[in-house]
């Protein structure tokens, strides 16, 4: 799958179309119903056209990303991977131009319900393109070993400063242990799901 980033100028931090967001000091956690409850919103808030195949929706303390399925382009079947990719991009392209007032009408009308960020992308066929993110600070201390690992990235000409080597650990173990965070994240929701249904009255006589 082609996968890139397009940042819109001038929508880092907290032009319009973006919300407060919750910020990196808050202390609230989202669960499995807050997600339920986005997923909700948005499935009865996006116009029809948009809801062919349902969007992905990702969701975490700070942020709501919507990403958008389009049909995929029919090209002749001996066609070139490039031309297919630039048919894919040229497809995502004009959803985005087209539809950048209503996607910020609906971006501001969520960030004022859910208090976070509102982002956005797009997919036709192998080609996904998300048109802003969020870029959140986090806040963490690390011993002198650890701080020594982020340093020889540094040195090494892999990031130009701690931060954009953190980043560049996580996304590492991102990609390696995709399928061990997925288990993860799928184990939390269970947990997350059987908390909110709590203990099940047994009455006087039990």
């Amino acid at each position: 799958m082609r996968y890139e980033q397009v940042e819109d100028a001038g929508r880092r931090g907290r032009g319009r179309g973006r919300g407060r967001g919750r910020g990196s000091a808050s202390t609230e956690r989202t669960t499995a119903a807050d997600r339920g409850k986005v997923v909700a919103w948005f499935a009865g808030r996006l116009p029809q056209d948009w809801l062919a195949t349902p969007p992905v929706i990702t969701v975490d303390d700070d942020e709501i990303l919507v990403v958008v399925s389009l049909d995929a382009v029919a090209l002749d079947k001996d066609v070139s991977p490039d031309d297919q990719a630039v048919a894919e991009s040229a497809r995502v392209s004009g959803f985005r131009e087209d539809t950048r007032e209503q996607r910020m009408r609906v971006a501001d009308e969520a960030q004022s319900t859910f208090g976070r960020f509102v982002s956005w992308g797009a997919t036709s066929g192998d080609t996904t393109v998300l048109f802003t993110t969020v870029s959140a600070p986090v806040m963490t201390r690390l011993r002198i070993g650890e701080r020594q690992i982020l340093d020889t990235l540094i040195d090494a000409g892999v990031a130009r400063s701690r931060s954009e080597a953190l980043g560049w650990c996580v996304r590492l173990v991102g990609r390696n242990e995709e399928e061990w965070i997925n288990d993860i994240r799928t184990a939390f929701e269970q947990v997350e799901e059987v908390r909110t249904r709590g203990p099940r009255s047994a009455g006087p006589d039990a």
